[in-house]
């Protein structure tokens, strides 16, 4: 890997850039709007390369993301709202300004100390609340984890992270009494803070709730191709089986090393 010359790989991105923008009839049409969901699908590219511990992808999947970046501050630079500089320049100043205890005077005497102080400077640069900065289109389980872990850099947090544990019962008996009750709309609520609590916990425990749910997706896709696999092999289908067939073929999965592309 070649690091020498970072500078110049960049200057060269921004020539193939103007060379495509003025050359290219695809790249020429292109918008903020229409190039936002190929972003959105290549950001999910590089966190399933991250998932995957796939360096190669990883790096191919940020050259990609990198080019997005590129692409919007040329489409501003032609409508003279902004351009490259610009946005680096930025996120430069916004780097210097929110990490005073490397760049100031300020002290600091762990991760948590840096969080409060990074949450109490948003302030200062005009976010009207601590929330203020989470995404609206997040996910829903990423929004819950932000929302949390910006509440707790400012101290809204569990004292003893056991505590949760007492939350969730709390929650999982509200579930089960509202469908006792068969209430669709309070059900769904209480479903709602059976999983925020969830997450909570999750978080409290160093655990990435996005990630953890995606590697059993994974999981559970790897363990019914086998089941798949197996059912054709015996000559059947899954529809001519009884649940306790699948089921046998199920826990022959969970103990084997299976993995397929898909």
């Amino acid at each position: 890997m070649n690091n020498d010359q970072p500078i110049e790989s960049f200057d060269r991105l921004l020539f193939i850039m103007d060379e495509l923008r003025a050359k290219c009839p695809w790249d020429k049409k292109q918008t903020f709007e229409s190039l936002r969901h190929l972003t959105i699908e290549e950001m999910y590219e590089l966190t399933e390369a991250i998932l995957e511990n796939d360096i190669a992808s990883i790096r191919k999947e940020l050259g990609d993301i990198l080019l997005h970046i590129v692409f919007y501050a040329k489409i501003a630079s032609e409508t003279g709202d902004f351009n490259i500089k610009d946005v680096l320049d930025g996120i430069c100043e916004k780097l210097i300004f929110r990490h005073p205890h490397v760049f100031g005077n300020v002290s600091v005497k762990n991760e948590d100390d840096v969080k409060t102080n990074w949450e109490t400077l948003k302030i200062k640069e005009g976010n009207k609340s601590i929330l203020a900065g989470v995404p609206k289109s997040l996910p829903a389980m990423v929004k819950a984890h932000r929302i949390q872990d910006k509440a707790r850099a400012v101290g809204f947090d569990w004292d003893i992270r056991e505590q949760i544990w007492d939350k969730i019962e709390e929650e999982l008996g509200e579930l089960k009494e509202e469908i006792g009750q068969m209430n669709t709309q309070k059900i769904e609520a209480e479903f709602g803070d059976l999983f925020f609590s969830m997450v909570n916990a999750a978080r409290l425990y160093g655990i990435d709730p996005e990630a953890a749910l995606e590697r059993t997706n994974k999981k559970f896709i790897n363990r019914f191709n086998y089941l798949e696999k197996q059912t054709i092999n015996k000559g059947r289908s899954l529809t001519s089986m009884t649940l306790d067939e699948m089921n046998i073929i199920w826990e022959e999965a969970k103990s084997v090393s299976y993995k397929e592309n898909f």
